[in-house]
């Protein structure tokens, strides 16, 4: 189910709603909200409820777990084996065939005759999302840092929240724990506004600017090879801003369902292209992402704290995984290093950048950044040459023509790097403001009736 769909606003999400707040107590919300998630993800593959249940289950008795023993061989087992668990059945269904894959193409370059067969597996939506979820959840109760929750249906909401389910934000359990605690007394009315205003902006990013854009690009994209140096240049621009406005889209889509419900998701994006340098940028995009990279896995294989040679390889080493965290192909891990490389070479030159005029280092950052999704959208290496020779290497028509990608690359452009973004709005409901989300939702519902709606860009990772 997409939150861009008939189904979930006129039926799902009003359902869900009304009966949320008709409950009282704790624990009936509890198990509402877990059964509404389950509901929304069944609705894609009800078999793979199963996995996402077995998950939950294994990671709640860790923490039950870690909450009674004190033998640090006990605890180390509680955390080591639930993590091992949820890595391998994400490794499974994510990374099987792209292992078999490489390993084939390797066997070839070597000349030697080994056949592996490419394995039917399905991709469970949202399995990268949800094992983060119950990863970091269990180390933070092995560190201490929040308390293992006695409630197993509190546990199952944090999990399969429908508002986060299957493309983020990745929401750590210390974020959201007050809000849980105190769900039986959520105050409706505090939150109702922003909710249904980040709600109705989210729409608007995703349906009006992100699926204009794509319905202009994909057709291009499927046609590299013949694209000119200027419409390179204008479907690559136009995947840097359907890539942030889809994103983000959601994300302020998700922040808004759950303010409806009485939880505060946190903040996903912070205007990333606006960003002064590499290291900004990632402070500002996929912040959840960033963070959990920084403190799970940059942070324990040293961080900065063992010398500069080993701060580049704990930078490389983090970005390489987050980009293969990001799907199982060659180009996500390029991408990352990339990515790794670039904030490597910020620690070395980072004081010399700085000196520069402000804009000169967003408009520098910007077009780093632009380079990079060209590696990131990429199907395969032979496509993302051949996209940055094409943008690099002058070459004249054919062209896309028309009028409506420039003119929505350029609103694009203007909300991305010169508006405030979703959470920097105040949110309150003066008749101009309402007038304007309801134009903008009635909007979107008029292009949804029009057309079907598109997935959002996140669910393939």
């Amino acid at each position: 189910m997409l939150f861009n769909s008939l189904t979930f606003l006129y039926v799902f999400l009003p359902v869900s709603h009304f009966v949320f707040w008709r409950l009282r107590t704790r624990s009936q919300r509890y198990v509402w909200l877990t059964l509404t998630g389950y509901v929304f993800y069944g609705f894609w593959n009800y078999r793979f409820c199963a996995l996402m249940a077995f998950s939950t289950a294994v990671s709640y008795l860790a923490g039950r777990g870690l909450a009674t023993w004190s033998d640090p061989r006990r605890r180390k087992l509680c955390l080591v084996l639930p993590v091992v668990v949820d890595l391998s059945l994400l490794g499974v269904f994510k990374y099987t065939n792209f292992v078999l894959t490489t390993a084939g193409a390797l066997s070839v370059w070597l000349h030697v005759p080994v056949h592996l067969p490419k394995l039917d597996i399905i991709l469970p939506v949202g399995i990268s999302f949800y094992t983060f979820h119950t990863i970091t959840y269990i180390v933070d109760c092995y560190r201490g840092v929040i308390t293992p929750t006695r409630n197993f249906f509190e546990f199952s909401t944090y999990v399969s929240l429908f508002a986060q389910l299957v493309a983020g934000p990745i929401v750590r359990f210390g974020q959201i724990e007050y809000d849980l605690e105190h769900i039986d007394r959520a105050d409706r009315a505090a939150l109702r506004d922003s909710g249904w205003s980040f709600l109705a902006i989210g729409m608007f990013k995703k349906v009006l600017i992100a699926d204009t854009i794509a319905a202009q690009i994909n057709p291009a994209l499927q046609n590299w090879a013949q694209l000119s140096t200027t419409s390179a240049w204008l479907v690559v621009f136009g995947y840097t801003y359907q890539l942030y406005f889809d994103f983000s889209g959601y994300s302020d889509m998700a922040v808004g369902l759950g303010r409806l419900f009485g939880l505060r998701l946190p903040q996903n994006f912070h205007s990333p292209y606006r960003a002064l340098d590499i290291a900004d940028f990632w402070r500002r995009w996929h912040i959840s992402l960033s963070s959990v990279l920084r403190d799970y896995l940059y942070i324990p294989l040293g961080g900065n704290r063992q010398g500069t040679l080993r701060t580049y390889r704990n930078l490389l080493i983090t970005m390489l995984l987050g980009g293969l965290w990001h799907g199982a192909n060659w180009t996500f891990v390029i991408w990352g290093g990339y990515h790794g490389g670039l904030l490597a070479l910020h620690r070395l030159w980072g004081s010399g950048w700085a000196r520069l005029p402000s804009f000169v280092q967003r408009l520098g950052t910007f077009f780093l950044v632009v380079i990079g999704w060209v590696i990131f959208r990429a199907d395969d290496w032979m496509m993302a040459r051949g996209l940055l020779r094409s943008l690099f290497v002058w070459r004249g028509d054919p062209s896309l023509g028309g009028w409506l990608l420039p003119t929505m690359l350029a609103l694009a452009a203007g909300i991305a790097h010169l508006l405030p973004n979703t959470f920097e709005l105040r949110h309150q409901w003066r008749p101009s403001v309402a007038i304007g989300i309801a134009l903008a939702f009635a909007s979107c519902l008029v292009r949804m009736y029009s057309g079907s709606q598109s997935p959002f860009l996140y669910f393939q990772f």
